[in-house]
């Protein structure tokens, strides 16, 4: 039997395959997806990527990398640049495509709540299809949070059951054998799938790109694709009940999902700061369990800095920067069957009183 070698991915990115290659990321709230984001944007090597993303303020590019900005793309020194999707899919890859710079290489996010197939069968049934290949569909877990049992999650089983790769993340948070656990979990729902294990999303490229990984004629036939038959496809995990001629407009909508999971969001702004240890009270002693997700950008009384807040499950960080506009505060807790009326009153319960003292140093 001839053994065939794998090829490098420079090689890969120049064989004679039509279209420009495309990695959907997906993963649940908190699993890493900004983070390899991250990673993918600032290791590239001679590889042009454009990552398309439905936000861009998560993403926290390096301003030494920025060479320019609008409201739409951000473009980096190293060829890479950064695209916010803005409801329609289709339209954000023909402005990258459009553009005199080539790209070499396409990822997209999907949100956190987000089945990747409509996403996928957006490049497969579309005018994209003539103009891009999809490669694999990436799937982070969070080992320390992961529990489908928890998340009671169409979205969660979706996006293993169409997982290519999946990444199994913050290995460093929890024992070997829990992580070994979950694999086996894993395998169960998707046999088929190449796992991979990481700390802080940090994967090699070549494990995740050009990979050649998807398999479109599970969801189309090569040729007829759009008169395909069901009974074809190979899922014996997940009842396909997509309709393939949706409108690729709409695909980022979730509020499907969103109704159907039981998943809610709520969103606070305020132009008055937070005292922090009543925040602290808040995440130590309110935080109910069914909110899994949370990321603001947040204004303390007791500090002059600005602060990144970021929490998944029970873990949160707050990172220190500086304001580069008014100073406000802004929350967005995500979670299911949320209590939205007792939550606001105990964020609001949070803000300093007039009263109160100001610039008494950061608390202890």
């Amino acid at each position: 039997m001839q053994t065939v070698e794998p090829q490098p991915t420079s090689s890969l990115m120049a064989a004679p395959k039509k279209g420009i290659p495309v990695t959907i990321i997906t993963g649940f709230l908190g699993s890493g997806k900004t983070t390899l984001l991250n990673h993918i944007l600032t290791n590239q090597q001679g590889i042009k990527t454009a990552v398309l993303v439905n936000e861009f303020g998560e993403i926290g590019i390096d301003n030494e990398l920025i060479i320019s900005t609008d409201e739409t793309m951000v473009e980096l020194n190293n060829g890479c640049i950064c695209c916010t999707i803005n409801e329609d899919l289709v339209q954000a890859v023909y402005k990258v495509l459009e553009r005199p710079e080539k790209v070499d290489y396409l990822v997209v996010e999907t949100t956190g709540l987000a089945d990747p197939l409509p996403v996928a069968l957006t490049f497969l049934g579309t005018e994209l299809r003539e103009m891009t290949r999809l490669d694999s569909i990436v799937t982070l877990v969070d080992c320390a949070n992961f529990s489908l049992d928890l998340f009671n999650s169409q979205a969660a089983q979706s996006q293993i059951t169409y997982g290519d790769i999946i990444i199994l993340n913050k290995t460093d948070l929890v024992d070997e054998a829990d992580v070994d656990r979950l694999e086996i979990r894993i395998r169960d729902m998707k046999e088929s799938a190449r796992i991979l294990r990481t700390k802080k999303s940090e994967v090699p490229l070549p494990l995740i790109l050009s990979v050649g990984l998807f398999e479109s004629d599970k969801y189309f036939g090569e040729e007829e694709h759009h008169d395909h038959d069901h009974d074809h496809h190979e899922h014996d995990h997940h009842n396909c009940e997509h309709d393939h001629d949706h409108d690729h407009h709409d695909h980022h909508d979730h509020s499907n999902h969103l109704e159907v999971d039981g998943f809610t969001s709520l969103s606070f702004a305020s132009d008055k700061p937070f005292n922090i240890r009543k925040f602290q009270y808040f995440l130590d002693n309110q935080l109910s369990e069914n909110i899994f997700r949370a990321k603001g950008i947040l204004w303390f009384d007791e500090s002059p800095k600005r602060h990144i807040f970021h929490l998944s499950g029970k873990r949160f960080t707050l990172e220190d920067d500086e304001w580069k506009g008014e100073k406000k505060n802004q929350l967005v807790l995500i979670g299911q069957n949320l209590d939205q009326e007792n939550l606001r009153k105990q964020i609001e319960n949070c803000i300093c009183l007039p009263s109160a003292t100001r610039g008494k140093g950061f608390a202890k």
